[in-house]
């Protein structure tokens, strides 16, 4: 993004303006441009192409890694897409920038830099796709964008970094204990997420089963996976109809489990035949149900209680 008017940055600079800003030393480099869109505008078809060339590039034996540079809107959608539908073992790692070029402090060519430096690191490899900001390596399935413009928005809540990158290279304290692999042909566009609050009507769950006919439906619970009471019939229905629902907690990091024995609890979402998604926030947990869905057997990847 770069400001050329008062109205605001937009996307102009193009693979070859950061090729030519890098220092040559970082490794041998070929630039692709796949598109050049903010990522709030990207369609669910972008994300998959995208997934796709991604995929065809760690496929040739020529190249080591690779590196995507990605709007920081729907960056983990993205990156979480290519960690789940890729069976590689060589580094993919997602970047960009948190200030605009045209603004002091410009981000993009440290955090491009070091992303780099990442996916030409052996020690990268079997990492899964990362997340390279401010010189920090994020496992994908962990990391969240937590702030609309500190440079530090992109955190991993509930385990931190896998490692930094910094003057002597790539450094890693731990790798991830959980990856996984789904063989989707395709994503199934038809699948919702929905937030809960205090005393909301279950009126929207219910449009979107018998309505809007969706596939799956990811529910951002209370707590360790929560409902109000008078979501359950709502609820058993959907499933008995074939919808997919998919718990996970509104909270962003843990997994939905409690002890608790009152009406709408874990035990209860788990008696209707609901799905839990592991720890995932709710917009990764609605890009797996997508892949899921798209690879057939899609119970197979959740946790069924």
């Amino acid at each position: 993004m770069r400001a050329d008017s008062q109205d605001g940055a937009v996307p102009v600079l193009s693979g070859a303006d950061f090729a030519n800003a890098l220092p040559r030393d970082l490794a041998d480099v070929r630039v692709e441009e796949f598109a050049n869109l903010p990522s709030a505008h990207l369609s669910l078809g972008d994300v998959w192409q995208l997934s796709r060339r991604v995929a065809a590039h760690v496929a040739d034996e020529k190249i080591d890694g690779v590196v995507v540079t990605h709007g920081t809107d729907t960056l983990e959608e993205s990156a979480y897409l290519c960690d789940i539908t890729i069976d590689s073992l060589k580094p993919i790692v997602f970047t960009g920038a948190m200030r605009a070029a045209s603004e002091i402090g410009y981000d993009g060519l440290a955090n491009l830099a070091s992303a780099i430096r990442v996916a030409a690191s052996d020690d990268a490899r079997g990492l899964g796709t990362v997340v390279v900001f401010n010189d920090e390596i994020h496992a994908v399935r962990d990391v969240t964008k937590t702030h609309p413009t500190a440079l530090e928005t992109f955190l991993s809540p509930e385990f931190g970094p896998l490692g930094r990158i910094d003057f002597s290279g790539v450094n890693l304290v731990r790798r991830p204990a959980h990856r996984e692999f789904i063989p989707a042909s395709r994503l199934e566009a038809n699948v919702h997420l929905l937030k809960l609050v205090v005393g909301m009507s279950d009126g929207l769950l219910e449009y979107l089963v018998e309505v809007v006919g969706a596939k799956g439906i990811v529910l951002e619970a209370l707590g360790g996976g929560r409902v109000p009471p008078a979501w359950l019939p709502t609820i058993e229905r959907a499933v008995k109809a074939g919808t997919a629902i998919v718990i996970t907690s509104r909270a962003g990091a843990g997994r939905t489990v409690d002890r608790y024995g009152y009406a709408g609890a874990h035990r209860d979402l788990a008696r209707c035949g609901c799905w839990f998604a592991n720890g995932l926030n709710g917009q990764k947990a609605r890009v797996k149900l997508m892949a899921a869905l798209g690879a057939g057997q899609a119970q197979k990847y959740f946790v069924s209680e």
